[in-house]
């Protein structure tokens, strides 16, 4: 059975253009909220790509050099192509007090020799004459180790892309981080716009991060403040087969592309060479009339006579690759570029704004390689009024040896969605009965919820404000969760017993009521977040902030249940899954055998069961539940634990024995308890 693309999020923004719009000092608005921070030792800068960060950067440290003491400014990028954006940057003209220079000498991004970088590096701390140095991540971990921690006195470090680094005592950037702020009086700008890792790691030790002032600015907030973008999409496409016979099915040659194709090694790949794959997608594309050479760039004619230019960076040959590289960085206008085709680039640092879908193939490394993948969509320019990000992902197939893996990695792909959902989604501000008669609703997107706990600490109301979108990446990331999804697991366990458990994994010194306050928001935000607002009739609502709430006109549509907005209490969101509509679209958009060996293949690892243990109780206590109840098989739906445990090892057992049949090899220490 072949689908159409499944749509998980739609959300509509209102184009206010407050985030592209500037003040009397040239700062758009993530950057002004940025800089009116900027006296803070220590400054975590959350904001999507696109918001500025670079920008806000150059602002705070300029201030930082000319009137709180700091004598250096050293910036980290990931990689040098991203390095760009720190170039000579003319701010006096906007209002600013002064312009951005950084000397091409201790421009390390545009220095090749690892040594040279080293060298210069080190110098840069004794030039007196030198202010700002611009290098890479891995010149920072290898420059820095060489130098005593007092070298950073007076300095400013600000590393961009910090979701690189991580709490993990072998990183080498947290290192770096952890000596600066335990060793010296420097200060430090973290900035990210994904600040999750997708290894489930933290970015930052608790003890650490809370030191850090965050200013958070939101995909929500950055989006819904474009001038021209009102409209973006992430959905799913699911194939049986080989992608290359079902990308046509999704691929529309009038919109601006980056087509992601898979790694060579994932289980997407074709087993043809990267070339070959790419070959193939320009023939799907259409006709090559000719490559210009000066450019690298291809022209396609497609089969109902359009010219297209397509970018292939995909070649590894250094000649090629830069050449074509050159022609993105200056493309002018819209019709410079219609198709790029990419495998590890076109992701983090890369602009260009006239994209308007993201086309990816298998499911990607992590969350934070996904967000990036959006990111590049979802720039704003005149012209572009809806931004999508597809992704294809092949469906398990009960003849794959690793069915297994295969079904874990399409949920996690899922899981990522619904992620992009709520991080993506306008917020709600959620009031217990006592606060809402204290102080009357002041918006729409304001909810009283009966059973609501008060937030009763300050790292409560933190969490719920500044960390919330990173604790659901953590939920969304737990493993137990990520099957949840499926249908196998009841909403109450998932609300009270799966959500809590990671809760405490992340905040090890929240009390137990703690946790509790922490848990009903985020079950209540992923739910409201997922759902649809409507009003009596069913049709959506329209949220206008500057008029007052109707009464009694506002339903939450969770799939085919409605449930009065008025009338929410904690006992009712507790028996709802809060990814039920993620379960809805899979049920429907997958044939009915795949989705059996999505259930059966959880069912069978819920229990950890190893093959001696399912033979012990195949051949015992199975036989005598299904003699004791005339012939009934016994279901992994069953409340009885001990039946569900009876239902797995007879689960288990006819998968190895398809296997068998089949010729397949299968691995026994998969079926070995952890």
């Amino acid at each position: 059975m072949e689908t159409n693309s499944n749509n998980i999020v739609d959300i509509q923004y209102e184009q206010t253009g407050t985030s592209s719009s500037t003040n009397e000092l040239g700062m758009r608005e993530m950057q002004a909220r940025a800089y009116e921070a900027r006296n803070q030792r220590f400054l975590l800068i959350k904001a999507p790509p696109a918001s500025g960060k670079s920008r806000a950067l150059m602002f705070i440290a300029l201030d930082k050099l000319a009137h709180q003491g700091i004598k250096k400014v050293v910036v980290a990028v990931p990689e040098k192509s991203i390095g760009r954006s720190f170039n000579d940057t003319n701010l006096k003209e906007h209002g600013f007090f002064a312009d951005w220079k950084i000397a091409p000498y201790f421009n390390l991004c545009d220095t090749s020799n690892e040594k040279d970088k080293a060298d210069r590096f080190r110098e840069f701390f004794t030039d007196s004459k030198a202010k700002i140095l611009l290098c890479a991540h891995a010149t920072l971990r290898n420059a820095s180790s060489q130098l005593p921690d007092d070298t950073f006195n007076d300095c400013l470090l600000a590393i961009d892309e910090f979701h690189h680094t991580s709490a993990d005592a072998n990183s080498g950037l947290g290192d770096i981080v952890r000596r600066v702020m335990n060793h010296t009086n420097g200060h430090i700008i973290a900035m990210t716009g994904s600040y999750f890792r997708g290894d489930g790691v933290p970015v930052l030790r608790s003890e650490d991060e809370a030191r850090f002032y965050p200013v958070t600015y939101n995909y929500y907030q950055q989006l819904n403040g474009y001038t021209y973008l009102k409209n973006l999409i992430l959905g799913y496409h699911f194939y049986h087969g080989v992608y290359l016979d079902h990308l046509s099915e999704v691929l529309d040659t009038r919109k601006k592309t980056i087509i992601h194709i898979p790694s060579v090694n994932s289980r997407a790949s074709t087993g043809r060479t990267k070339y070959e794959e790419t070959a193939e997608i320009m023939r799907l594309i259409g006709s090559l009339e000719y490559k210009d050479y000066n450019t690298g760039i291809y022209h396609i004619r497609t089969k109902d006579g359009r010219l297209l230019k397509v970018a292939d960076l995909v070649e590894d040959t250094l000649k090629d690759r830069n050449m074509v590289q050159s022609y993105l960085k200056n493309i002018k206008k819209a019709d410079d570029m219609d198709i790029i085709i990419a495998l590890g680039t076109a992701k983090e640092g890369f602009d260009w704004q006239w994209c308007e879908t993201c086309l990816t193939i298998g499911v990607r490394g992590s969350l934070t390689e996904v967000i990036q993948i959006i990111g590049r969509c979802t720039r704003d320019c005149e012209g572009k009024e809806t931004a999508r990000f597809v992704n294809m992902i092949a469906m398990p197939d009960a003849e794959q040896a690793d069915v297994k893996v295969a079904v874990n990695d399409f949920l996690k792909a899922i899981t990522a969605s619904l992620l992009m959902e709520q991080v993506m989604a306008p917020n709600w501000h959620f009031k217990t009965v006592k606060e809402a008669k204290e102080n009357p609703a002041s918006g729409l997107r304001e909810l009283v919820v009966e059973g609501l706990k008060p937030l009763s600490s300050a790292k409560t109301k933190m969490i719920v404000q500044e960390q919330l979108d990173d604790l659901k990446a953590a939920i969304l990331q737990d493993e137990m969760v990520v099957k949840a999804i499926s249908g196998s697991t009841t909403a109450e366990r998932l609300t009270k017993e799966l959500i809590p458990k990671v809760i405490r994994e992340r905040y090890t010194d929240l009390s137990d009521d703690e946790v509790e306050e922490v848990r009903q928001r985020v079950v209540l935000d992923t739910l409201i977040k997922s759902s649809e607002v409507v009003n009596d009739k069913g049709d959506p609502i329209t949220f206008n902030p500057s008029e007052k709430e109707s009464e009694g006109n506002r339903l939450l549509k969770i799939a085919n249940r409605f449930i009065e907005i008025d009338k929410l209490s904690i006992n009712l969101i507790d028996t709802i899954n809060p990814f039920q509509r993620a379960y809805e679209i899979l049920s429907k958009s997958v044939d009915a055998p795949t989705l059996k060996i999505i259930q059966n293949t959880i069912a069978e690892q819920k229990f950890n069961l190893t093959i001696e243990q399912a033979i012990i109780l195949f051949k015992g206590p199975l036989k005598e539940y299904i003699q004791a109840h005339n012939g009934k098989i016994p279901s992994v739906d069953d409340p009885n634990p001990k039946v569900r445990e009876l239902a797995a090892a007879l689960q288990m057992m006819k998968n190895l024995k398809e296997r068998k049949m089949r010729g397949l090899d299968f691995n026994p220490d998969e079926f070995k308890q952890k």
